[in-house]
Formats: C-alpha cells, sequence, structure tokens
C-alpha cells in the first residue's frame, strides 16, 4: 500500500473525506494543500529523497481566487508532476465525466484511476486506490461504457483547430509551425500525431480525410 500521499483538493470539506478514506485503509501519511502550484512543489522538493510520495490524488478543476496560480488545474498539474516524477501513481477525483476527457487523461498523461465524484464515492475511491496499489488501473464501473462508446468523443479547441487546418490543405507535418507561431500549445508534431490517432481511434477512423469529412458533416468545423 502507499506510504505518502499528496491530496490536491479546493474543497476542504471532499478533501478531509479523502483523508478519511485513506485512514480507513491504512494510510497514515497523507498532505493536502488547496493549489496546484503547492502540490507541485511539495512533490518536486521530495522527488529524489528517500520519502518522496508515491501517490498524487488531484482534482482537474479549481476554483480561482485572489492568489495567482502558475498551474491553473489537474491536467498541468500532473503534466508537470509526471516530468519531475514520472514513476508517480496518479488518481484523479472529479465531477468531470466527458468520455473524451477521461480517456485522454489515461492515454496522453499516464494517469492510474479515475474516480468520479458521484455516489458511493468513497467505496470507489478505495476500489481505486487498492487497484493502483497493485499495478493496475481503475475506472470507476459506471463510467466504462461511456467510455467505450466511440461516438462519444467531445473535441477541444485544439482538436477543431488541427482538423480546421487539415480541411484548409495543410500538411500534417507542417501544422506546427502554425501553432508556434499562433502561441498555442502543444505545439510538437508529435503531440499533433497522437491527438489525431486518439481521435481517430474513438471515432472509428484510419484516415485524416475521414475525420476531415465527418467534422464537416456535423458542423464540427
Amino acid at each position: 500500500m502507499f506510504k505518502r500521499v499528496l491530496i490536491a483538493e479546493d474543497q476542504e470539506t471532499t478533501s478531509i473525506s479523502v483523508r478519511k478514506t485513506l485512514e480507513e485503509l491504512g494510510i497514515a501519511n497523507t498532505e493536502y494543500t488547496y493549489y496546484c502550484d503547492d502540490a507541485y512543489t511539495r512533490i518536486k522538493k521530495n522527488a529524489n529523497t528517500e520519502q518522496p510520495f508515491d501517490l498524487l490524488i488531484t482534482d482537474l478543476s479549481f476554483e480561482e481566487d485572489h492568489r495567482k496560480q502558475l498551474l491553473a488545474g489537474g491536467v498541468e498539474l500532473i503534466s508537470a508532476v509526471k516530468a519531475v516524477q514520472p514513476g508517480i501513481k496518479v488518481l484523479v477525483f472529479s465531477a468531470e465525466n466527458k468520455a473524451a476527457v477521461i480517456d485522454e487523461l489515461f492515454k496522453e498523461l499516464g494517469i492510474n484511476a479515475y474516480i468520479r465524484k458521484a455516489r458511493n464515492d468513497a467505496k470507489d475511491l478505495k476500489l481505486g486506490i487498492e487497484a493502483i496499489s497493485k499495478n493496475k488501473t481503475y475506472l470507476s464501473a459506471h463510467l466504462k461504457p461511456m467510455v467505450k462508446q466511440k461516438n462519444a468523443y467531445e473535441f477541444s479547441d485544439f482538436d477543431i483547430t488541427i482538423i480546421t487546418l487539415l480541411s484548409q490543405g495543410t500538411l500534417q507535418k507542417d501544422i506546427p509551425l502554425y501553432l508556434q507561431q499562433n502561441n498555442i500549445k502543444p505545439s510538437g508534431l508529435s503531440s499533433v500525431e497522437k491527438r489525431l490517432n486518439l481521435i481517430k481511434e474513438v471515432l472509428g477512423f484510419t484516415k485524416n480525410e475521414q475525420l476531415v469529412a465527418y467534422c464537416k458533416d456535423f458542423g464540427i468545423i
């Protein structure tokens, strides 16, 4: 089981509930913070010590307040944390239920578990923690059918931008230049390729032309 856990959650009642669940699992060494920047700083500081954090539990959405943050939410936090401590396990505990978002967290950021804040989420949280402690991945049972549905994809602004460029005749290899010139991140060719491959996989397409036609037909671009 995990030895040291960090909770990044801006809602105090939720943070208390998560800590209680961890205590019931026999995990006593837990810390918490309300801000993503603080979570990142703590993990980075302890990454190369004898007692690094071995599990991060984080929400995706963090409410803005008077304190300006460099890391605005859970996605940015996970990405930053993975850069300094690639081996850390990550459990996302969020109300988000969009299949495409959840799928991307597993495929792009390599999270280990996703628990949706809902009825019986304390029980679900225990199951998720136990699963990833055994090097398994975990997804809340009621989310699995939705994630598997091929038409459950939610297009992001980034998706729409790169697909629009393709529809205008821009070659895939030239898209990064446009992204860089317009300060759109990520802007690497690898990120563009991964994103397009993910969308095509979810929608069941094999070619970019099929994806462009689909997006035109449904008014996405």
